[in-house]
């Protein structure tokens, strides 16, 4: 039970003459995520007649979404006269705030085919949901909308056609937007230097805030701490260290997320090392600690597969009291995980009240690498089931790796087709890696082969490395030269690829194609690399 609901009960006799302090338990309720102090209140405004008003059901909408509640929502929602436009922009505000984007798009589908036209209000929830789900062409057609209403003068829909076409990798067209803006504030500026750094582009986001500063916007801290993540992600310290300097230049000091995003870029570039300095050294200069630094610091131990800092972290986690946060829940279930402790993991991932998307790929993503795949599978059953939760395209990689070590082909075969019938998710080609995977270990190799020459998008070495890999296994060496040959193309400094490929020969007693392969890795100059491995002592 939430904190909230196990308070005393509240006398709500002393607010009947005054609205305003329901709206604020309301919010205060929705914020806390207190379901069930939430849905008394709810009883108490039904009772009073309340609870049928636009402003109140609205809050009320908001206050079932932040709880995952959908349902309720949409019943509140069905309550409302569907010719009241408040009704639409408050279940599509909430739905798109509390990060169920693809019911947004719905709900705004609906209010289109009752033919409400949207206003400016409603717009930026929508190109926000555009945006995280890569909709682009559904972003497109909104901006039509808003070019077409004169809607491109309002600050706010220009700052989310901004991050909408950032999300969706046009980085250019979100630069347009912002080049047509008449006044350029600060979050335009955000937006667009935001884009750039998700996408590599630091050094143009640097030189959109000198040229937004010679036009007399100031950047802010969200600002630079933007820049920071931006030459983090590319591993340029040196770079940083000088936005610091200018940050302390400009009068603005460096916070607890300019630290977090430090760590994050170490964590993303495998320098973990450094992360856990970086992280000591956030400490030393006074700072707390956020959700997202924990979370950012268990990513490195996790990476690292070092269970005993893993443990450290999640002692300090509960001292601080952000254990109990989803992020770090989620964070600590796949440290555990991908450290082989999932016994561990599991234990967190059953204790937790709230699961995010990334909480439950986590577990079944721990489940498949470690064998437990019935296990894997349940838990996506189980997860499907879910109000609210949706599986995402990390979710079918980590059911489809479980089918492929548990050998289940047809199972594998038809997740692979429900997740583009049922979710619309468009397979990536880590997903036909898995299926290759799937296939061959199942013997199936010309199916596998056929799948690779019908694939829309070039296939990657994982995917022949995979067919590859099933051919060793099953001594098919026609199919095997053909991978090895495209693997050559894609890593044509690899010896990996014809060490497996001479290896098939010997088996199969080509000894000339075994000579010949030497001499052409000889000439090549190809070197094997000695293997290694390691392990955390102490």
């Amino acid at each position: 039970m939430h904190p909230l609901d196990q308070k005393s009960p509240i006398n709500y006799r002393s607010f009947q003459t005054s609205p305003h302090a329901y709206i604020k338990h309301i919010e205060l309720y929705a914020r806390e995520r207190s379901l069930h102090s939430g849905k008394k209140l709810h009883a108490h405004l039904i009772t009073t007649g309340l609870a049928h008003l636009t402003n109140f059901a609205a809050k009320l909408i908001a206050l079932y979404t932040e709880c995952g509640e959908l349902s309720h929502a949409r019943k509140l929602f069905d309550k409302i006269p569907a010719t009241n436009i408040h009704r639409w922009i408050g279940l599509i505000g909430a739905y798109a705030r509390c990060g169920f984007y693809q019911e947004a798009l719905g709900v705004f589908r609906e209010m289109q085919g009752q033919g409400l036209r949207p206003n400016k209000f409603v717009i930026p929830s929508i190109l926000k949901a555009c945006g995280h789900v890569s909709d682009r062409k559904s972003g497109e057609k909104i901006h039509g909308v808003v070019l077409k209403c004169s809607f491109e003068y309002d600050a706010f829909v220009n700052s989310a056609l901004i991050d909408m076409y950032s999300k969706c990798g046009q980085v250019e067209k979100a630069q347009r937007v912002l080049d047509g803006m008449v006044e350029k504030d600060l979050v335009a500026l955000n937006a667009m230097v935001s884009g750039y750094a998700q996408h590599g582009f630091a050094k143009e986001a640097l030189d959109l805030v000198e040229k937004m500063q010679a036009l007399g916007v100031k950047p802010n801290v969200v600002t630079w701490n933007t820049l920071i993540a931006g030459f983090s992600q590319k591993g340029d310290q040196v770079m940083v260290s000088e936005l610091f300097s200018l940050m302390h230049s400009n009068g603005v000091e460096p916070d607890v997320v300019s630290w977090t995003s430090i760590i994050s870029g170490f964590v993303q570039n495998f320098r973990n090392d450094e992360a856990f300095a970086t992280f000591r050294e956030l400490l030393h200069h006074g700072f707390y600690p956020t959700s997202a630094t924990i979370s950012s610091i268990l990513a490195a131990c996790a990476t690292a597969a070092n269970v005993k800092c893993g443990k450290e972290i999640h002692g300090y986690a509960l001292v601080i009291g952000v254990e109990d946060d989803i992020f770090v829940r989620s964070a600590l279930v796949d440290m555990y995980s991908k450290c082989g402790f999932i016994a561990d993991a599991r234990n967190l991932f059953y204790q937790m009240s709230e699961k995010s998307t990334v909480t439950w790929n986590s577990m079944i993503f721990g489940y498949a690498n470690h064998g437990y795949c019935n296990e894997a599978i349940e838990l996506f059953n189980w997860m499907e089931k879910e109000e609210g939760k949706k599986p995402d395209h990390l979710t079918f990689t980590a059911v489809l790796t479980a089918c492929s070590h548990a050998g289940m082909v047809e199972f594998g075969q038809s997740m692979f087709h429900l997740m583009q019938e049922k979710y619309g998710i468009v397979p990536r080609l880590e997903h036909y890696a898995c299926v290759v995977d799937l296939l061959g270990r199942a013997g199936k190799l010309v199916e596998a082969y056929d799948m690779i020459k019908g694939m829309p998008v070039e296939p990657d070495l994982f995917v022949w490395g995979a067919l590859l890999g099933a051919c060793r296994n099953h001594g098919n060496v026609d199919l095997a030269e053909v991978a090895a040959k495209h693997l050559s193309e894609l890593e044509p400094n690899s010896v990996g690829n014809n060490l497996l490929l001479s290896s098939l020969y010997a088996d199969a007693g080509s000894w000339g194609s075994v000579a010949r392969l030497k001499r052409m890795t000889k000439k090549r100059k190809l070197r094997k690399f000695p293997g290694c491995s390691w392990i955390e002592a102490g």
